[in-house]
């Protein structure tokens, strides 16, 4: 599994210098909140602060202050207002208008900083912490619509684990998201964090009825879906009432189909990215039940 603080930490400990580009601010329509950050380097840029011109312009004078990009003629429109400039920081003032290209409408305030020693260790102990704490996706199953499923989950926020039986199905997954062979997968949802969603897709119906009916018994989850016809969900209830000593209120938390059947497409990658949608949708509303329950 390749890890994002990994990659932040290779940026920073790469050649030349780099600026911290910030949202320090906002009014109206933008296209990154408050906080929103990039890295930029003398030949390439981490992260981003919405794209367009806004994102080109602080590029630009970020590689000025940097000292590896002359300052060039024309390259900030009257438009943009620096509030303060020194030799390692610099503040920008951007209405995002017709002026610049853009047509959001709103105001953002960026802060330019050249990044040291110590502001280095701050965004990868901040990064640590934010991937400590992503929310936890479990899909079982590397089969076609795993691997698919696994790829179109890969640039989310969040912490992938891909669960098999059979080693050679585990063979190109993404390297992304983490992998897990085991003899026994069930396992793995009485382990799972609280708050996880459960994608159960695996080459065995009989598996896939013993971790499903394991998820549903969990209160905790934010979803459980299992691929499968309408019949197989059916199969599916009745064994899940009458043998495993499941209730009725736990199998309606079952998502199956997977990604709903507005789409007529039994594709892989189809199913995967209908899938992903429903399955994000679901964990962030559930950080906010969870969130507002806390407070």
């Amino acid at each position: 599994m390749t890890s994002k603080v990994q990659d932040l930490k290779e940026f920073l400990a790469g050649t030349g210098p780099v600026a911290l580009v910030e949202v320090a601010g906002t009014r109206g329509s933008t296209p990154r909140e408050k906080g929103a950050y990039m890295l930029v380097s003398p030949i390439a840029t981490y992260g981003t602060i919405g794209g367009g011109q806004l994102e080109y312009m602080t590029i630009d004078k970020a590689r000025q202050m940097s000292g590896v990009l002359p300052s060039r003629k024309g390259m900030q429109p009257a438009t943009v207002h620096r509030i303060d400039v020194q030799e390692v920081c610099a503040t920008l003032d951007v209405p995002l208008g017709p002026e610049i290209g853009q047509c959001c409408g709103g105001r953002v305030e960026v802060l330019i900083r050249l990044v040291d020693g110590a502001m280095a260790a701050d965004l990868i102990a901040t990064a640590q912490a934010e991937e400590e704490h992503l929310p936890h996706l479990y899909i079982f199953g590397g089969g076609h619509v795993g691997k698919a499923l696994a790829a179109s989950v890969s640039l989310l926020p969040l912490h992938v684990v891909v669960v098999e039986t059979r080693a050679e199905e585990l063979e190109g997954i993404t390297e992304a998201v983490e992998t897990r062979l085991t003899a026994m997968p069930e396992e793995m949802v009485r382990q799972a964090p609280a708050g996880s969603a459960f994608a159960v897709l695996t080459h065995d119906h009989a598996l896939d009825f013993l971790i499903a009916a394991e998820a549903l018994k969990r209160s905790d989850t934010a979803y459980v879906g299992m691929i499968g016809s309408k019949t197989k969900k059916a199969t599916f209830r009745n064994w899940f009432l009458k043998t495993a000593s499941g209730s009725e209120a736990e199998f309606e938390r079952l998502v199956s189909p997977i990604g709903g059947d507005a789409v007529k497409d039994k594709r892989p990658p189809v199913i995967a990215a209908l899938a992903a949608s429903e399955m994000m949708t679901a964990l962030v509303q559930h950080q906010v039940k969870v969130g507002a329950e806390v407070a």
